[in-house]
């Protein structure tokens, strides 16, 4: 990030102004805030078409999704899973911010995952594979990485600049640093951020496990405990179904509107490690989140609320912890959110974003589920039961595959 770009962050940062999601713990705001605050999960064997065949893998997996009734008229069946949840979570998040009151041309779209709708396609694929000349016309759509773009600028008319973003575990997060960096330089006045929901088939999901990045073999006889970020029992990530969406909108913007602020990103980072692989980078992490820190002019104990990237990896919740401490953040409260909501991969860096602010809003730090013995004790643990707390300044982290680190400043506004 330039220093321009920095200062403009820092004097009139970019605000949020809306959003929604759907998780497997609930689908709307309100419900997820519920489900926070309790400490509840969803976790058990998945069984949804396409993700089973000779075995079955731990996650957590949405509900029916309630769809709005403005897209009742449209053909959803040719609608991935990952564009109707992208659909549900946006409507609330526009309602949210009130974005019918805004001109079109003016707000614009990043999608943060590419690859998402693997299960749909493959699905598609094994219903036809001894009659290929049969497929459904609308794969040619739908293994595009503009797909869920078009479904979303169509059905919403957006008309601003509007695109997919890849970046793994880390794409939600990479999305929304996009967006701030869009409106904060008066490219947008609205920027609206879809963390797409990544749909596995079994194909990934037994690529996870080969390569020993998905748990969990340990508690493959309860389902309810696999998902453990930074407990000395963790054996890799837990997948969960999540789709966020965030409105960003530019400062000046937003207030001559009167939207309703939520919270202001004052900075930002990304980092690459040079590195193709799924290993973290305990100089990445350490470099992200300094220069996240100096671009919001804020040091390490203006901080008051750390929400990590916490996945579960055996190796990842070790350096991230090393990165903490190292950048002076090992007495700062921290959970996990991953361990209600599961690893939503392309998806999470949007939703943890999302727990952030409800968590900041409602003053409450929320629990994390089956952290028993963390694999370092001298941190300031939310370990089973929930704090209730003043956050005023937060650090989201989040990390991807391909030495990807990013890290955002998020303050009351």
């Amino acid at each position: 990030m330039t220093d321009s770009i920095a200062a403009n962050m820092r004097n009139a940062p970019a605000l949020i102004t809306g959003m929604g999601a759907v998780t497997a713990i609930g689908q709307d705001i309100t419900a997820i805030s519920q489900a926070l605050k309790k400490g509840t999960s969803a976790f058990s064997y998945m069984t949804r078409e396409g993700r089973c065949f000779d075995e079955s893998f731990i996650g957590a997996e949405l509900a029916p999704l309630a769809m709005p009734k403005q897209f009742e008229a449209h053909n959803l069946s040719t609608f991935s899973l990952s564009a109707q949840a992208a659909l549900a979570a946006l409507q609330q998040a526009w309602t949210d911010a009130k974005l019918d009151t805004v001109e079109p041309e003016k707000i614009g779209l990043i999608v943060g995952g590419s690859n998402v709708q693997q299960r749909h396609l493959n699905n598609l694929r094994d219903k036809r594979k001894n009659a290929p000349y049969f497929i459904q016309p609308s794969y040619a759509l739908n293994f595009m990485d503009s797909d869920i773009c078009g479904i979303c600028t169509e059905l919403f008319d957006i008309r601003g600049s509007a695109f997919s973003l890849g970046g793994a575990s880390a794409s939600g997060q990479l999305a929304v640093i996009e967006a701030a960096k869009a409106v904060t330089s008066g490219a947008l006045d609205v920027c609206v951020v879809v963390g797409a929901l990544m749909d596995l088939s079994y194909w990934e999901c037994h690529a996870f496990s080969s390569l020993g990045a998905m748990g969990s073999s340990r508690f493959c006889d309860a389902p309810t405990l696999a998902c453990r970020p930074f407990d000395q029992q963790r054996d890799g990530f837990i997948y969960g179904e999540g789709c966020g969406v965030l409105v960003l909108e530019r400062h000046q913007h937003a207030l001559q509107r009167g939207a309703h602020l939520r919270a202001a990103i004052p900075g930002c980072a990304v980092v690459m490690d040079g590195n193709r692989n799924p290993d973290p980078s305990l100089a990445g992490e350490i470099a992200v989140i300094q220069q996240a820190l100096h671009n919001s002019a804020m040091t390490a104990s203006d901080i008051d609320y750390v929400n990590p990237h916490g996945s579960g990896s055996v190796l990842g919740d070790e350096t991230e912890l090393q990165a903490l401490a190292k950048t002076g953040l090992r007495s700062v409260p921290l959970n996990a959110t991953k361990s209600l909501f599961g690893h939503a991969l392309s998806a999470a860096g949007c939703l943890e974003i999302i727990a952030t602010l409800i968590q900041m809003e409602q003053g409450f730090l929320h629990p994390s589920l089956n952290l028993e013995n963390p694999i370092q004790a001298d941190f300031d643990w939310v370990t089973t039961t929930r704090h209730e707390t003043n956050i005023k300044q937060a650090l989201s982290l989040s990390y991807g595959f391909g030495g990807v680190n990013t890290a955002l400043c998020i303050t009351k506004p």
